[in-house]
């Protein structure tokens, strides 16, 4: 009974000493939703008493705009001007910021709330949300078993957003042709904070259809792009159309060799044809010199044949006589 009694007695007094083990409170507020510059962003709530906190705001791009550490009054409460909005510039653009406040003492608890900076403060017109786009870059054509990079965009009020792709892009996947899904998750790699890429190797011909899903801060994006696969590049039918006109060329080039031999042929061909009618009119011309020679030799010819005609006709007669 006194180890029970005193065991009990040990209990309550942790309890009363080490209220924070057993209870956790940590709440936060803002003055408004939407600022614009120059206006004070208020945060204000309620944690442990006497308790240190870390305030955060996020930017966008959901990087670190603004950091602080206070500390709660005797009652737990707190009240703090965080920041006084400056002029838009890349490192504070209009969009969606979140303030996060964080507890040191209970466990690492936190809470968020989203607001908004804009050129105006109305709440009607400019709704607190968060809006991630996802772009996706994929070539239009690729061949099978050659290796494509497709590239993924994810943005928030036109800033990159993410950093581990495995968690952003957790269900990302690639439809086949076939009617299959191959996932993507755990083959993406960061080429800058919100750019990322995959290289992928298509073995069936056909459109693949990347499916890319974002999600970020509680927020789903969806993105797609199609590459129609065909069994070759067209890299390889491009070396094919140089090749091609490489052995036109020299074809080309033959051709021209050929027509230049044909026309000194030609040439050739003139200048023999014109020989021939020159050696025809030459020989023309002796066979008429010869026709006219042959004239006066015919009429030289005959008074001398018939001398002799004469002389033998008279030799036969005196012969004739003498017998």
């Amino acid at each position: 009974m006194k180890f029970q009694l005193l065991f009990s007695i040990l209990i309550v007094f942790l309890i009363i000493n080490t209220p924070n083990s057993f209870s956790e409170e940590l709440e936060l507020f803002t003055n408004s939703k939407v600022y614009a510059p120059s206006h004070t962003l208020q945060v204000y709530g309620k944690g442990l008493p006497e308790e240190n906190l870390i305030i955060r705001i996020f930017a966008p791009d959901e990087s670190i705009a603004k950091f602080d550490q206070i500390t709660t009054g005797f009652d737990g409460s707190f009240n703090y001007g965080l920041l006084t909005w400056p002029q838009p510039s890349t490192n504070f653009p209009y969009g969606t910021y979140t303030v996060e406040v964080i507890s040191t003492q209970q466990n690492g608890i936190s809470q968020k709330i989203d607001v908004k900076f804009s050129s105006t403060t109305e709440l009607i017109d400019i709704p607190v949300e968060r809006i991630v786009n996802t772009l996706v870059f994929a070539p239009e054509t690729a061949a099978i078993n050659q290796p494509i990079r497709v590239f993924v965009q994810t943005t928030s009020d036109g800033l990159l957003i993410g950093n581990e792709p495995s968690k952003l892009l957790g269900t990302t996947h690639v439809h086949l042709p076939s009617g299959i899904s191959i996932p993507l998750s755990n083959s993406f790699k960061t080429l800058h904070q919100g750019l990322y890429f995959v290289d992928y190797t298509p073995r069936e011909e056909g459109t693949h259809v990347f499916h890319v899903v974002a999600f970020s801060q509680g927020t789903t994006s969806h993105g797609s792009a199609a590459t129609n696969v065909l069994r070759q590049d067209l890299g390889g039918i491009s070396e094919q159309i140089i090749t091609l006109n490489s052995i036109l060329d020299e074809t080309s080039e033959e051709l021209n060799v050929l027509k230049s031999e044909i026309a000194g042929f030609d040439t050739t061909l003139d200048r023999a044809s014109i020989q021939i009618d020159e050696n025809i009119g030459t020989i023309s011309t002796s066979v008429k010199f010869i026709t006219e020679a042959s004239s006066q030799l015919n009429a030289l010819m005959l008074p001398i044949i018939a001398s002799i005609g004469l002389i033998v006709a008279l030799q036969v007669a005196i012969l004739t006589r003498r017998r």
